[in-house]
């Protein structure tokens, strides 16, 4: 994982657009692909990873902005 320094608004808007590109990107056409299938476990389990990353990014700046407190 790289680390990004973020400074302004400005900084924070482009991370969370680029970390959403690579979670759609990473888990979105696993996805796409279980629901053109109609196959609902695939569904649940591209779903449920999807998610699992969209937690995983929150948890990532709420990390980010505690390490910065402690500054």
């Amino acid at each position: 994982m790289e680390t990004v320094e973020i400074s302004s608004r400005s900084d924070f808007v482009l991370w969370t657009i680029q970390r959403a590109q690579e979670i759609v990107t990473a888990e979105g056409a696993a996805f796409a692909m279980a629901s053109r299938d109609m196959n609902e476990e695939a569904l649940a389990a591209t779903a449920a990873a999807l998610g699992r990353a969209i937690s995983d990014a929150m948890l990532e700046v709420f990390d980010g902005l505690m390490d910065g407190q402690s500054d």
